[in-house]
């Protein structure tokens, strides 16, 4: 299957650029606060994509399952605009049980605009939280990274 992206995860660091369009922003050309959690869900769907994992498939299991995002600590530090090209930067720090931890951050060039701590749950069709399967664990788990990892490569200069 060929991703239609560029984007990859290299060290546990998925990358992925968007450009901010009109649509995304308000009335005076700054993104629009709530489109900030879009372009955080594309980074975590095309991690999952790098990783082999598309939520079309997981639905269709034997056994359907989802992600949830069950908590979202949120920082917004600094604007973007109409045009920018921006960074969508995504890395999976642990799971545990049901919970996956994710740590975000929206980047222009090398300024974190926008950073967010996020858990996320795996769950039934019927909404319960359920263990990571084996297989999916199996797919990420070669990708997971420190939290260390992830704040050197965002605050470097």
């Amino acid at each position: 299957m060929n991703d239609l992206l560029p984007n990859s995860i290299q060290n546990g660091i998925h990358s992925l650029p968007l450009r901010v369009y009109y649509e995304d922003t308000d009335f005076s050309g700054v993104v629009y606060h709530a489109n900030y959690l879009r372009f955080a869900e594309r980074g975590r769907s095309e991690f999952l994509h790098s990783c082999g994992i598309h939520h079309s498939d997981l639905f269709s299991r034997p056994d359907p399952l989802a992600f949830t995002v069950v908590t979202m600590n949120i920082d917004f530090l600094a604007p973007a605009k109409i045009d920018n090209k921006l960074k969508v930067i995504s890395a999976y720090i642990f799971i545990k049980g049901a919970r996956l931890h994710i740590k975000q951050a929206i980047m222009l060039d090398r300024q974190i605009l926008w950073r967010a701590d996020v858990h996320v749950a795996c769950i039934t069709a019927a909404g319960r939280p359920v263990r990571m399967p084996q297989d999916i664990l199996c797919l990420l788990e070669p990708h997971l990274t420190q939290e260390e990892h992830f704040l050197n490569f965002i605050n470097k200069p």
